[in-house]
C-alpha cells in the first residue's frame, strides 16, 4: 500500500529535506506541500491523505489550528496529523494531541524513523509509545487540574473500558493490555474502540489525553 503524504511546514528548506527522503522510499509519495496553516487545511481536502506532517509554528494560521480544523472535518476521518516539532517538550503539541493529532516527532528524527513513524501512523496507530510523548501529557496535565465535569464524562464508561483506557494511558498497546488484563488483543481493541466512541476521541492519541485530563490517571502514576 501506497502513503500519501501531505508536508506543511513555512521553512522551504524543512520540505525539501523531508520530500527528499520520502522520495526515496517506494511506498511512502508526497502528494502535496504547504507553507502555513491555511494552505495545509486546503491540500489535505483537495488530496485527501494518509497522513499529515504538521509543523506547529507557522504564520497566520498555526499548526494547532489547522490541525482542529482537519479533526473537526468528518469527511478526513482517515486523515491522520503527526506534529513537527523542535522541542521534546512543547506546550503547543499538548494543545496539538488535545485537537486531533495523532502524535508528534522531532524534526531531527533519523529518516528510518521518519519511515517508520508515517507507516504506524497510517496503519491507525498513534506515537505514542516513545516516553517523551506521555511526559508531554504528563507535564502539561501537571500544570491544570482535572475537568470538574470529568466524573460524569467517565460514567459513561464500564469499569472495564476506564480500566482498559488506564492501561492505553500507560502506554499499553492492545496485546499488552491483553496479558495485563487476560484477555486477547481483539477483545483489548474492541474495549479502546468504545472508549473512543463514548467519550468522542478520534484516536489513542485524545484517549491519552482525555485520560489526563478528566482525571482517571494523574501525572506520574504507571
Amino acid at each position: 500500500m501506497t502513503v500519501r503524504v501531505v508536508l506543511a511546514d513555512d521553512q522551504t528548506v524543512v520540505r525539501a529535506g523531508f520530500r527528499a527522503l520520502l522520495d526515496l522510499t517506494d511506498d511512502l509519495v508526497v502528494v502535496a506541500e504547504a507553507a502555513d496553516g491555511t494552505q495545509a487545511v486546503a491540500a489535505v481536502r483537495l488530496t485527501r491523505p494518509d497522513v499529515v506532517l504538521m509543523d506547529i509554528r507557522m504564520p497566520g494560521v498555526d499548526g494547532i489550528e489547522a490541525t482542529r480544523r482537519i479533526a473537526a472535518d468528518r469527511t478526513l476521518d482517515a486523515v491522520r496529523v503527526v506534529m513537527l516539532t523542535t522541542y521534546q517538550v512543547d506546550a503547543y503539541v499538548f494543545e496539538a494531541l488535545r485537537h486531533g493529532a495523532a502524535g508528534f516527532l522531532l524534526k531531527d528524527i533519523e529518516p528510518d524513523g521518519l519511515r517508520a513513524a508515517i507507516r504506524t501512523v497510517a496503519a491507525g496507530q498513534s506515537l505514542l509509545a516513545p516516553a517523551v510523548t506521555r511526559s508531554v501529557v504528563e507535564e502539561f496535565a501537571r500544570l491544570k487540574a482535572p475537568e470538574t465535569a470529568g466524573a460524569e464524562r467517565l460514567a459513561a464508561l464500564t469499569d472495564r473500558e476506564r480500566e482498559v483506557m488506564a492501561l492505553v494511558a500507560a502506554g499499553l498497546s492492545n496485546e499488552e493490555i491483553g496479558r495485563r488484563l487476560i484477555m486477547s488483543p481483539l477483545t483489548a481493541k474492541t474495549h479502546v474502540s468504545r472508549a473512543m466512541t463514548k467519550l468522542g476521541a478520534r484516536d489513542r492519541a485524545q484517549l491519552v489525553v482525555l485520560a489526563y485530563e478528566t482525571g482517571l490517571v494523574r501525572a506520574g502514576e504507571r
